[in-house]
């Protein structure tokens, strides 16, 4: 009995378990990472969106009443003034029927008078020259009713602009609604874009505005935010803003799609480069660097993002240094040391990182 207890004893002694060799940067050699003190720096707020080019003033040009083409004074993209006619249409019949107004407005305007003197005279009753001026005042306001008629036979623009493309030609039969032209004011155009609501506390009229299209890589065009709508889109909870463009060159052209960056008031924020962020569910973290030169993991709170940076809002300080490139085989309590961004980027991860605490 007494062997069997030493040869069992002997038998657990020789199974037991070694202990396993030391991880990367636990005990053994330091992990090559980069890393950055953290400062705050000025820091300007965008806001992004998408708008439609409008032009600053727009219209349809038609005709007013249902006549015949009888010339057409422009081409097609000619630019015009305010009053500058545009199209005649025939009204042979209404100058006819003017001229036959203005003989009885004539005629009528000498009854007048020939009844005026003989009233003086006491030749006809007071009552007859009351007659004889309701007579003349309705043959005038004939007149101006057969002037406006042909007036309406001469179609001008309404302000000053660029014509589309024209749609009528000599002898076409034109009806009130008949497109003739586009005529579009351009000098100046308008940019509708939406905007959340829960920005809506910091856009006001005079912010900048910086748009870019991509029919013109590479080139940034500034506006102004003119105004800020009453409304907020139940829908779509976004309000609607509009921003005025110079357009020299009419280089923008209603309808076209812009890229815009509304500008916002500089701050001071703590900025951190994005790939030092590190999202695990719905956990955030940076690995902050201990003055033993070990890691350790610190949950943020984020802002902002943009350019390829993240603004820490809450968990860690001005002046704490933290790890930025390598973070993928990092794991709390492993050493680093300070290396190149190929070192960092070359080391293949040991396993993925784990949160801070988690059993091994």
């Amino acid at each position: 009995m007494p062997l069997l207890v030493c040869v069992l004893l002997i038998a657990g002694c020789g199974g037991a378990a070694q202990p396993s060799a030391p991880g990367p940067g636990a005990g053994g050699a330091a992990v090559p990472v980069t890393t950055a003190q953290v400062q705050p720096r000025e820091w300007n707020d965008s806001i992004a969106a998408l708008g439609t080019v409008n032009a600053r003033e727009s219209v349809t040009v038609t005709a007013k009443v249902s006549e015949t083409v009888q010339r057409v004074h422009f081409d097609s993209g000619d630019r015009v003034t305010a009053g500058q006619v545009l199209v005649t249409l025939s009204g042979n019949q209404q100058q006819a029927a003017l001229r036959a107004a203005e003989a009885a407005a004539t005629e009528a305007e000498q009854q007048y008078v020939r009844g005026t003197e003989l009233v003086g005279q006491q030749l006809i009753a007071r009552a007859s020259i009351d007659t004889l001026r309701a007579t003349r005042d309705s043959a005038r306001a004939n007149v101006a009713e057969m002037r406006a008629d042909i007036g309406d036979r001469t179609i001008r623009a309404p302000f000053a602009g660029v014509l589309g493309l024209r749609q009528v030609s000599p002898g076409a039969l034109v009806t009130p609604g008949t497109a003739i032209a586009t005529l579009d004011d351009i000098s100046t155009v308008y940019v509708d874009f939406p905007v959340p609501e829960v920005r809506l506390a910091a856009i006001s009229a005079g912010q900048r505005v910086f748009g870019s299209s991509a029919a013109y890589p590479g080139e940034t065009v500034e506006g102004v935010v003119q105004i800020v709508d009453s409304r907020v889109d139940p829908n779509t909870r976004a309000i609607a803003v509009r921003a005025a463009f110079d357009n020299p060159g009419d280089r923008l052209r209603p309808g076209m799609l812009i890229q815009v960056q509304l500008e916002q008031r500089q701050r001071q924020a703590l900025m951190v480069p994005e790939i030092a962020v590190i999202q695990v569910g719905r956990d955030t973290f940076v690995y902050r660097v201990r003055e033993d030169e070990t890691v350790e993991q610190a949950p943020v709170t984020l802002g902002v993002r943009g350019q390829g940076l993240a603004e820490i809002v809450e968990g860690i300080e001005p002046g704490t240094r933290i790890v930025v490139d390598g973070t993928g085989k990092l794991r709390p309590g492993m050493k680093i040391v300070e290396g190149t961004v190929q070192e960092a980027k070359s080391q293949p991860a040991d396993e993925p990182a784990a949160a801070e605490g988690d059993a091994p």
